[in-house]
């Protein structure tokens, strides 16, 4: 039983239950055959659109929220590689307000862009759709009063029909026709005039939903691709600036011992062992190629003139000379293995064919100054050493 003080009383409910018995009934009867039923074909397909626009809207407010929620993820992913930027610049290096400024001015730019979006795009769809649930309110109402009408109509219709003519009872059925069909014709009429105009609305809708945001999009990269172009000159000038001190440190003497030496280069390209026939056939050339003592005070070799070492009696095939800037430990027995600082004499390969690529030929300065025997000469990797 309805409780008293909430709006309802016993006689509006029974009138309540009453209806929705009487609508049940129709519908069962109209589905049975046994009672027409009123039909608009024009009004049904208006009420598709309806359900079609109203699905789209929803879909489309949900993917903007999801965009808006994205922008903001990005504008946190983009403040935070901006400030580790500007915390790991160091202060010496160029730019560094620039870089300083840049970050901050980051950060307004995706904060505006994403309050523009939030407020013409997000705001006006959610306003947009604010009107369906009242219209589809509407509908389903004007779905009852048709029914209720339709019920109305087979009741004083069976009611003339009958045996016995009660002129009351006829004139209540007729009055209740009436006031059937008056309800329903006025919500019927109402939503054939705004179920068309609210379909057609949604393409000014749309256009203008989605022109702000290109707008708003264009602004925001033109912006965006400056800052873009300011930070790629500010790195091509910091790849200058440790250009310059690079050359700076290499103008030091190569007398000097290297400081902060990296690790050692990679090793080069392996290259093709000789046979131990070509080895010793090698070695018997190169012994040959010494001249003895008579032959050495008959004929004084050439004194040879090198610009990056002291003048002095060379080794012959002797091209210029390198200083080891790391250890190398020998994997072969015609290979040469060096320690940091050791001074090399690169001598000239017979055939340059058989010459490896990343590979030299020569001779340590200490073992040639004291034996002046060219068969201690090995191959070395060229990347371990630096020319003097």
């Amino acid at each position: 039983m309805a409780e008293i003080g909430k709006g309802v009383t016993a006689g509006k409910l029974a009138i309540n239950v009453q209806k929705k018995f009487t609508r049940a009934q129709e519908k069962v009867m109209q589905k049975l055959g046994k009672a027409d039923e009123t039909r608009d074909t024009a009004f049904e397909e208006t009420v598709v659109n309806f359900n079609k626009q109203m699905a789209e809207g929803t879909k489309l407010q949900r993917d903007l929220k999801a965009y808006v929620t994205s922008v903001k993820t990005m504008q946190d992913a983009s403040r935070r590689l901006q400030d580790c930027l500007a915390d790991m610049y160091e202060p010496e290096w160029f730019g560094k307000e620039e870089i300083d400024a840049m970050a901050e001015d980051t950060d307004i730019l995706w904060t505006d862009y994403h309050a523009k979006i939030t407020d013409s795009s997000l705001t006006c769809m959610d306003q947009y759709l604010a009107q369906f649930p009242d219209i589809k309110a509407r509908i389903a109402k004007r779905d009852r009063k048709m029914v209720d009408f339709d019920s109305a109509r087979h009741h004083f219709a069976s009611i003339q029909k009958g045996k016995k003519k009660d002129e009351a009872k006829i004139a209540k059925a007729e009055e209740d026709l009436g006031r059937a069909q008056k309800v329903f014709e006025e919500l019927n009429v109402e939503l054939q005039d705004e179920l068309p105009a609210l379909w057609d609305s949604r393409v000014g809708f749309y256009v203008n939903t989605f022109q702000n945001m290109a707008g708003y999009q264009e602004k925001f990269h033109k912006e965006m691709g400056k800052l873009s172009q300011n930070l790629n000159d500010i790195m091509t000038k910091l790849d200058e600036q440790r250009l310059a001190n690079e050359g700076a440190n290499h103008s030091i003497s190569t007398d000097s011992p290297p400081k902060g030496l990296g690790p050692p280069p990679s090793r080069p390209p392996p290259r093709v062992t000789p046979s131990p026939d070509q080895t010793q056939d090698d070695v018997y050339e190169e012994e040959a190629s010494v001249p003895d003592a008579d032959q050495t005070s008959a004929a004084p070799a050439p004194q040879n003139t090198v610009t990056n070492g002291s003048d002095g009696e060379l080794p012959p095939g002797f091209l210029y000379k390198v200083k080891a800037v790391h250890d190398y430990a020998a994997t072969d027995g015609d290979e040469l293995e060096l320690k940091a600082g050791d001074m090399v004499l690169v001598l000239a390969i017979d055939n340059p064919d058989e010459q490896d690529d990343g590979w030299l030929l020569g001779l340590k300065e200490s073992t040639w100054q004291q034996n002046r025997d060219l068969s201690a000469k090995g191959v070395f990797p060229e990347n371990f050493t630096q020319k003097v």
